[in-house]
């Protein structure tokens, strides 16, 4: 595809008129027009600009033999995850996260994933299912660690037990500033290193996070996180690997979050 119909078909997928790309980029609705038509190419700095405007790379718009997949935003069913991991916990006698599902299913209610119609519950269930898969039960950390942050609950109102209690709190940190970010967010992965099981969940996290992002999340927002992860996350995957039934589980969350950063840089 040529660079103007790249500019046009990213373009319309924003639902952009010609003349708000134009005045976005302070040109003339007619040169936007020209730059579709092929008729003229923009320069390098309206290049970046388009780019940055539509969260693309340059290279996304002067490809011009490009392969475009049908993408999925979600895999699983999240009411068929709800429904096995409630199972799951009967059978197990796992008390807590019997009374974690439809908790947090009920708090997060409403709430859909950044830039999508997935409901949330997706993420805290998809979570859930992966530590069930490496037989590890801190499933109803994994379903409740966001119900702090994003939907208004307290510590002291989740029906679990304080040691559940404790990691979710961990895991819950106040809003950030540009400003104040790198303070609050090494204070709280320190506190998360202190506990391993709160280590395990917060990597669970991160990987489903980093899996997810492509859709979810700005290209500034995403070298933000690969930035992050690298920081943070190394500290947080040698705890659990000192932890002896969290081996295993350490190798697959290193390599599953590694090997996803180095799938973005390249190709970001």
């Amino acid at each position: 595809m040529s660079i103007g119909s790249n500019i046009r078909r990213l373009r319309e997928e924003r639902k952009l008129t010609q003349e708000q790309v134009a005045d976005q980029l302070e040109v003339t609705f007619q040169a936007v027009s020209s730059w579709e038509r092929d008729e003229y190419r923009p320069d390098t700095e309206k290049l970046i600009r388009l780019a940055r405007l539509f969260d693309v790379s340059v290279s996304a718009l002067v490809e011009e033999r490009q392969s475009f997949f049908r993408t999925k935003e979600t895999i699983y069913d999240w009411q068929h995850m709800k429904t096995y991991v409630k199972a799951t916990a009967k059978t197990l006698a796992l008390e807590d996260t019997r009374k974690a599902v439809d908790y947090a299913a009920n708090a997060h209610k409403d709430q859909k994933r950044k830039k999508s119609d997935v409901p949330y519950i997706y993420h805290p269930l998809n979570m859930a299912c992966h530590v069930l898969s490496m037989s590890i039960t801190v499933i109803a950390a994994c379903l409740l660690h966001d119900v702090i942050e994003d939907c208004g609950k307290s510590i002291n109102e989740l029906p679990v037990s304080e040691e559940t209690r404790e990691i979710v709190r961990l895991l819950s940190h106040v809003k950030t500033t540009d400003e104040n970010r790198d303070e609050i967010m090494t204070a709280y992965y320190e506190g998360i290193a202190s506990n391993p099981k709160a280590a395990l969940v917060k990597c669970v996290d991160r990987c489903n996070n980093i899996t997810t992002m492509c859709w979810g999340l700005s290209r500034e927002r995403i070298y933000r996180m690969i930035k992050e992860t690298e920081q943070y996350f190394p500290r947080l995957l040698d705890v659990i690997k000192a932890e002896p039934d969290f081996n295993n589980a350490a190798w697959l969350l290193r390599y599953q979050m590694e090997s996803m950063l180095e799938i973005y840089k390249r190709l970001m």
